[in-house]
């Protein structure tokens, strides 16, 4: 009986402490080397001035990762057949992937998002039909607040795929306006009038120099394009203000701003 005892220990008992230590220690290893790995991989990407959020989700990527690779190192030491678990991990992680298709391409847009920048927190944008500042960029989705104070989540896809406008991106911006006059007005004297209003606004920068040109004789107006430059934050002020500057001194001035209209003949057909 002892015998026996001693060959059940020697054939199996010991066998399988060792390979339960092995696992463990391949286990705890495996775990230090991972934690390792993800802080050498957090420390470069830093360098590489890539942003927080981003090295955060990478690096709980690259963990996830390794430890799956530890698991089933310690779980092969222990004699388990892997080649199963794998594929079973591998056909969850397809029907995962399927079921959340929509999610991916906003996670993948998301990515593209923080590592290219085409705009940051604080820009006022136009992107995913939506026209805010941006004050906060996720992985899954972008928030925006509008000009009314509304907040407006948008899905990174739908910011990635489409036309992205910053209009922070610059530091100054060119405010287009149209201004018609009468032909019976005096064109020379409107567009003194009209350089005169630019030249007296501290706002409007004198390099690149504001622009005033005849840019058509249309149907019932001759039409002037004005166009100064101003620091990207004075835009919507300038053009408001330059709009009633312009009405009040062509007001004064006599010149005429002519408006839509149309005349109506009547003809009297006889009995």
């Amino acid at each position: 009986m002892e015998s026996l005892y001693a060959d059940y220990i020697d054939a199996y008992a010991i066998p399988w402490a060792i390979n339960i230590v092995l696992a463990l220690a391949i286990f705890i290893v495996g775990r230090i080397v991972i934690k390792i790995v993800v802080n050498v991989l957090g420390r470069v990407l830093a360098k590489a001035r890539v942003d927080q959020m981003l090295i955060n989700f990478i690096s709980s990527i690259v963990s996830v990762l390794l430890l799956l690779v530890v698991i089933v190192a310690a779980l092969d030491q222990l004699g388990v057949d892997t080649t199963s678990l794998i594929a079973v991990v591998g056909a969850a992680g397809l029907a995962v992937g399927l079921a959340l298709q929509d999610s991916l391409k906003n996670f993948a847009a998301g990515v593209m998002l923080i590592v290219f920048r085409p705009f940051r927190e604080g820009d006022f944008v136009e992107a995913g039909g939506v026209s805010g500042i941006v004050e906060h960029i996720s992985i899954f989705n972008t928030v925006m607040r509008t000009g009314d104070n509304r907040e407006v989540i948008v899905p990174n896809g739908g910011i990635y795929s489409g036309v992205i406008t910053n209009y922070s991106k610059r530091a100054t911006r060119r405010v287009d306006m149209v201004f018609g006059i009468g032909y019976d007005a005096d064109l020379r004297k409107a567009k003194n009038i009209l350089l005169e209003i630019l030249d007296q606004d501290e706002r409007v920068l004198k390099d690149p120099e504001p622009v005033v040109a005849v840019a058509a004789l249309a149907d019932s107006s001759v039409n002037f394009n004005v166009r100064p430059w101003v620091n990207s934050a004075d835009y919507w002020a300038v053009l408001w203000d330059t709009n009633e500057k312009v009405k009040l001194r062509f007001d004064e001035e006599g010149i005429s701003i002519p408006f839509p209209q149309m005349d109506v003949h009547l003809h009297q057909s006889g009995d």
